[in-house]
């Protein structure tokens, strides 16, 4: 069992770190040549699908957003075998409509973040990836379905943007992120979602609408109170859609492009690529590069 591919992995975000359901669990602590993931992946059986479950911010929420190794996550994962990521996220609504207590399934990312590691690649090797869509489609509409039938209330498609934290906004940049056209703000989404893409993986999120953020005269003002609240009332609902997300994604064919990214993205001439990077990026770039 210990080198049966996982193809299946839910990265856990603020109020969910860990999974129910879980039967035949197992933890790994995965090297990776850009240091240590989150925390250990748990690998367990979900509706008879293994499933890999890593908490982005480590269990107890030890790691800021901005310390949360996103490299070592997404390619720990990618080692294991994973193919297909959920990842579960707290975020505040930037928009009268989306209220606390629904879920966006955003089919767009604004990246505002300022101090993170956003790709495999450099160090001799260089890749340029698409991400005109860089939400899965087909595994956006596949959870949205799940979350719906587990109850909850979803907006299907969204603009989320990714501010560097760990404050939360000021009134100013939170009615100027409403003015750009913005429907949802989080912390976590990028570099995830970018290196989900270099790793050639479906990734898709369930993004929990926990506030209005600041931009709204007649709500409180955000607080982490408010938000691990509103995460607590939905976990349930969150964890019923994982169950029925799961044998679905486990069925489905992969019919996206996600799994061919690299294959009109890598630039270098290959006799030019140090052979360490290589050895490095192997589970990543293997099939292209040997």
């Amino acid at each position: 069992m210990a080198n049966t591919p996982i193809r299946i992995g839910v990265i856990g975000g603020s109020g969910l770190y860990q999974m129910e359901g879980l039967t035949d669990i197992e933890e790994r602590r995965v090297w990776t040549p850009f240091g240590d993931p989150s925390d250990v992946i748990v690998i367990g059986t979900l509706e008879g699908v293994r499933v890999a479950f890593l908490a982005r911010h480590g269990r107890g929420h030890r790691i800021t957003p901005t310390e949360v190794n996103y490299r070592a996550n997404i390619y720990a994962l990618k080692v294991l075998g994973v193919e297909q990521v959920i990842s579960i996220s707290a975020c505040g609504s930037l928009r009268e409509h989306i209220h606390p207590g629904e879920i966006v399934i955003p089919d767009q990312i604004f990246d505002f973040t300022k101090r993170r590691a956003y790709t495999f690649f450099g160090r001799g090797l260089v890749a340029h990836i698409g991400v005109a869509d860089p939400f899965c489609p087909r595994l956006s509409a596949l959870l949205a379905d799940a979350v719906e039938e587990a109850g909850g209330k979803v907006h299907r498609g969204g603009r989320f943007i990714t501010i560097e934290g760990p404050r939360f906004s000021t009134k100013a940049e939170s009615f100027t992120y409403r003015a750009w056209g913005m429907d949802i703000i989080g912390m976590t989404t990028s570099p995830e979602v970018f290196l989900a893409r270099e790793a050639e993986m479906c990734y898709a999120v369930m993004a929990h609408v926990t506030d209005y953020d600041v931009w709204h005269e007649t709500e409180e003002p955000v607080n982490v109170e408010m938000l691990l609240a509103t995460l607590a009332a939905n976990a349930q609902m969150a964890q019923r859609a994982l169950r029925i997300l799961v044998p679905r994604m486990a069925a489905a064919e992969r019919t996206c492009d996600c799994g061919s990214t690299l294959s009109t993205a890598l630039i270098t001439q290959p006799d030019l690529i140090p052979e360490q990077v290589k050895r490095d990026l192997a589970p990543i770039v293997g099939k292209y590069i040997k």
